[in-house]
């Protein structure tokens, strides 16, 4: 033997090794000085890794880096850094890396994977057991499944070796060569998560350790390419009642047999009829053909394999594969695996993810124009309404034209989400007004009540504008189904009403401003107005309790973003492009929402109700609530308007004061804002039963009313009416439309 043989035979690795040490820096000391003294190489990031732990527990912007540095010392608590966490000894790479202690390095590790996977279930993915046979797919599978925290413990079967010829597609390296295929792939899981808990099986899976490989196992994953075994596999799965998902590496396609939910389901989707194992039994390879290419499907075969099929043992050696469909197999076996282990996925049969198919030449799907970030705002929506002319004094009969210029002025009273639930009808020098029932059919509009005050500050508009024309307006009471009531109207010597004038000025106005003290003359006049129209207001002006109404304001606005049926009906409501909002003239146009780039686009992500309802399946959602939380940060004052009684003719009533209230406020150049929906979902929950919640919901809103509660105090037998927010703001971007008086007014 020459030096140089010697020299190699000397220095060639022990390549036994396949599972980590595990150290504690206190106890394991002298372990420690032991690898430290030979030629370990050590990798401590473990400061990193605690900095990075606290971010992801705090992720809010703006925490300050020192902020980060010391809540990451706290963790260390003066200890000696070496004495932290734990240290994990590789043997096959002689590597030493410092690592969290396990359930810190868990929760680091999978943190990529909220809110695709939450909490919960990644904990019920841990203490899962999932059996793998064949380290091919299953090698890709395998580390997957690891890497996406779906098992915490792995059975791992293969009888052979990593050749040169593997390397097509296993991951692997040159210096791997020669070593089984399991140990090479619980090195490799161990790699990702020193604390996984694997047990190999070198010679592969046979009759003698069939049963341990399976027993107490949630999940097979069967790649192997015995024919015998992989039909005895499923036979003892089936009995056990374990699922089995396979993956061909050919057309993507992934085979799913849910035994633990069909117990008596045929094999291979029946492709085998009453086939057995023992009849395979040492079966020469040719013979195994037909029923191979029953499993796979004759007739659905990729192009390649069926070509190939001819040429195996004459120009091939065997079936090939490549590096991509392995990958894409093993990404197809840990999604599955996933969704069945979490019963999210509960049909067995057979799919195809063909991506020759699905990226190809003709299949390229269509992509979104270029839109502008922001909401294009329309001449109209940025220009005063545009109103009928002024009729010409009479002394006649109210004629069409008054009627009309009347009607024109109603409709620019506010209403809920601008949906505008009023029509009129008018005989003679009578207006009728009435609920539009199709316009507020709505789960916040309890019982119409939001419909009767849009109605009652459509009434209180017109008979402001009708003092203007020398008219006066006498209302009459209906409360008759859809009908409200009956403006007489009568040529009289009326004293104009000062508030005319703010008429085509009163606007929503949701601009963000820094907050500034409001008047104490604002503040009183606005009480005296509500006092004068029969209403009670209670404006809130301190900081601290400003917060909480922000709080509270936003935890509802989240309730209703999680809500199917509210959802639906806020996106509904709201109005995305220019030629939807000339066409329909209600709704809330994206323009006045006062919006910036990234909101617009996050409104438009939230406007998909899957992604709500995945968001509320998680518990999350916190970021729904900051929209009312900055505008009540921004607020000079927060009000909330009240009159006494809870039936139909009270919200009416309560309308005509919102009308006066608001237009005071107009008048004063303060911005107003409605600023939550509680209102009316506390009259469901409270006066009707909570019909339309779930008991999530009916749960949280009175919780959330008990907040309310302690800011404004008991309202029993009181219809609250809004609550909206007040600030110094300049004039809005933009203002919603009115639809036009000929859709809103009939004659009789």
């Amino acid at each position: 033997m020459n030096d140089l043989t010697r020299l190699l035979e000397a220095r060639r690795a022990d390549e036994s090794a396949w599972q980590p040490e595990i150290l504690d820096g206190e106890r394991d000391r002298a372990r420690l000085i032991e690898l430290l003294q030979g030629d370990t190489r050590v990798h401590d990031t473990l400061v990193d890794q605690l900095r990075e732990l606290v971010t992801t527990r705090d992720p809010r912007d703006g925490v300050q880096e020192e902020t980060i540095a010391s809540r990451a010392r706290e963790m260390i608590g003066g200890r000696d850094l070496a004495l932290v966490g734990k240290w994990v000894h590789y043997a096959w790479s002689r590597r030493l890396v410092h690592l969290l202690d396990e359930a810190e390095f868990v929760e680091l590790r999978t943190d990529r994977n909220r809110y695709k996977i939450t909490a919960d279930e990644q904990r019920r993915l841990r203490e899962k057991t999932i059996a793998v046979a064949g380290l091919s797919v299953g090698q890709s599978s395998a580390v997957t499944l690891a890497l996406e925290g779906v098992g915490g413990r792995f059975r791992l079967a293969d009888f052979d070796a990593l050749s040169l010829s593997n390397l097509n597609r296993l991951r692997a390296s040159v210096h791997d060569l020669g070593i089984n295929k399991a140990r090479l792939a619980a090195r490799e899981l161990y790699e990702i998560d020193p604390w996984l808990d694997v047990t190999l099986y070198e010679a592969g899976v046979t009759d003698g350790n069939l049963d341990p490989f399976l027993d107490g196992a949630d999940l097979l994953v069967e790649e192997c390419d015995d024919l015998f075994m992989k039909v005895r596999l499923r036979e003892r799965a089936r009995a056990r009642r374990i699922p089995v998902v396979m993956e061909t590496s050919d057309r993507g396609m992934l085979d799913v047999e849910r035994f633990d939910r069909e117990p008596d389901r045929a094999l291979f989707h029946g492709a085998l009829g009453e086939l057995d194992a023992e009849s395979l039994r040492g079966l020469p390879t040719k013979e195994k053909v037909p029923y191979v290419l029953r499993i796979l499907g004759e007739r659905t075969l990729s192009p390649e394999i069926a070509a190939s099929l001819a040429e195996v043992k004459q120009t091939l050696s065997t079936w090939p594969q490549l590096g991509s469909a392995v990958t894409l197999g093993g990404a197809l076996v840990a999604d599955g695996a996933r969704r069945i282990l979490l019963d999210r996925f509960r049909q067995s049969g057979r799919y195809y993810v063909d991506l020759a198919e699905l990226v190809s030449d003709g299949r390229a799907v269509p992509t979104a124009e270029a839109s502008p970030l922001l909401p294009e705002i329309i001449p109209e929506a940025a220009s005063p309404p545009s109103l009928p002319p002024r009729p010409a004094p009479s002394s006649g009969a109210v004629s069409r034209d008054e009627i009309g210029w009347l009607v024109a002025h109603a409709t620019l009273a506010p209403s809920g989400g601008n949906v505008q639930p009023w029509r009129f009808r008018a005989r003679g020098e009578r207006i009728g007004c009435f609920v539009d029932g199709s316009r507020a059919a709505t789960l916040l509009d309890y019982a119409h009540a939001a419909a009767h005050l849009a109605v009652g500050a459509a009434v209180e508009n017109l008979a402001i504008a009708a003092a203007e024309i020398g008219l006066a307006a006498r209302v009459e009471p209906l409360f008759d189904g859809e009908a409200v009531c009956e403006v007489v109207l009568a040529r009289a010597a009326v004293e104009r009403d000062p508030l005319f004038a703010q008429l085509p000025s009163r606007v929503t106005n949701r601009k963000l401003v820094a907050r500034a003290p409001l008047a104490a003359a604002d503040a009183t006049a606005l009480v005296e107005t509500a006092l004068r129209a029969g209403a009670r207001l209670q404006l809130v002006t301190d900081g601290e309790a400003l917060d909480r109404i922000g709080a509270i304001a936003g935890a509802g606005d989240r309730v209703r973003f999680l809500s199917s049926r509210m959802h639906g009906e806020m996106m509904g409501e709201l109005r995305w492009d220019p030629a939807e909002i000339r066409r329909l003239r209600d709704g809330l146009d994206l323009a006045t929402l006062e919006m910036s780039a990234a909101d617009a686009a996050v409104l438009k992500v939230f406007s998909s109700w899957p992604a709500m309802a995945h968001l509320r399946y998680i518990g999350g959602g916190k970021a729904l609530e900051d929209v009312a939380r900055k505008l009540v940060a921004s607020a000079s004052a927060v009000g909330l308007l009240t009159v006494d009684g809870v039936a139909p003719s009270s919200y009416f009533a309560g309308g005509r004061a919102l009308a006066r209230v608001w237009l005071a406020a107009t008048a004063r150049r303060l911005a107003f804002q409605p600023c939550s929906v509680l209102p009316y979902l506390f009259a469901r929950l409270e006066r009707g039963g909570g019909d339309g919640l779930d008991g999530d919901e009916r749960a949280l809103l009175a919780e959330l009313r008990r907040g309310w509660r302690d800011l404004f105090g008991a309202t029993d037998g009181r219809a609250e009416l809004l609550l909206f927010r007040l600030a110094h703001a300049g004039p809005p971007a933009a203002r919603s439309l009115r639809r036009a008086v000929e859709d809103v007014l009939t004659f009789d």
